[in-house]
């Protein structure tokens, strides 16, 4: 059964303490060598210090973008250089007005908040916290607004029920206010280095390899009752970045809900 799906795969691929707002800024370095294509595109990732933020921080300056990022901690504790060109803010989006001062100038915004933690915290961040960005967002005239979702698994959902709920309120609450020019990525377990202290995490060394057997089976197995969430494939948090980018700032880019597959065929980006 499997092998007949993995060629029917390939012949179709064939044809988030309130806190009040601080600016940190780092010391004033050259960006990319594309910087002056792109310097009216103001990107805020909120979370930038995290692991899928950062990437995306990172592969924003990489492509010329002017770049700044709020979260709670403020600055990120990395100490790689491309952290000096970014303008860090401090704040609680449970508590809007931190905010604002962050939206000034801003033309598109990614967000990266979420967590985990009992039922109700995890709609406080992964809900509430990013529904009031998007409003805020969207009352300050941001152009776009991209939101890293999650897969949905099916009944595993209920496991963390809070988690999925939260996200789903979030997503409802972009289309409704940004229409197409609002985008959410839902991918499964993103894989990559993750850094947690001075401690790095090789998730590749299991997700690079599940990525590559899984992405051979049609996308319908993944519908198939309990295992079939199970067959996601994992995704490059490289993709993730890439993808989050492009949709924040090219107005071509497809709104909406784009899946795992379709952030599959991103072409990842050098380091």
């Amino acid at each position: 059964m499997f092998r007949s799906l993995i060629r029917a795969r390939s012949q179709s691929s064939s044809s988030l303490v309130t806190m009040s707002s601080i600016t940190q800024r780092g010391n004033s370095r050259p960006l990319s060598e594309a910087a002056g294509s792109h310097s009216r595109d103001k990107i805020l990732v909120l979370g930038g210090n995290g692991y899928v933020g950062s990437h995306i921080c990172k592969e924003a300056l990489r492509q010329g973008f002017s770049v700044s990022s709020l979260s709670r901690s403020g600055r990120s504790s990395l100490h790689d250089s491309w952290v000096n060109d970014v303008t860090w803010h401090q704040g609680d989006l449970l508590s809007p007005d931190s905010l604002k001062p962050a939206l000034e100038g801003i033309t598109s915004v990614i967000s990266c908040v979420g967590g985990f933690g009992s039922n109700s915290q995890m709609v406080r961040i992964n809900g509430t916290a990013n529904i009031n960005a998007v409003k805020a967002a969207a009352e300050g005239g941001v152009k776009r607004f991209v939101y890293i979702s999650a897969a949905d698994y099916g009944v595993i959902n209920n496991l963390i029920r809070g988690y999925f709920q939260g996200k789903r309120a979030t997503e409802a609450e972009i289309l409704d206010k940004f229409g197409n020019r609002g985008t959410v990525l839902r991918p499964g377990f993103i894989h990559g280095t993750r850094q947690v202290g001075s401690i790095k995490l090789p998730l590749s060394l299991i997700g690079a390899p599940l990525e590559m057997v899984l992405k051979l089976f049609p996308k319908e197995v993944t519908k198939i009752p309990l295992i079939g969430p199970l067959l996601i494939p994992p995704v490059s948090v490289k993709s993730v970045a890439g993808t989050a980018v492009k949709a924040a700032v090219d107005p071509e880019f497809a709104s909406g809900v784009v899946d795992v597959y379709q952030i599959l065929q991103h072409k990842t980006t050098p380091s």
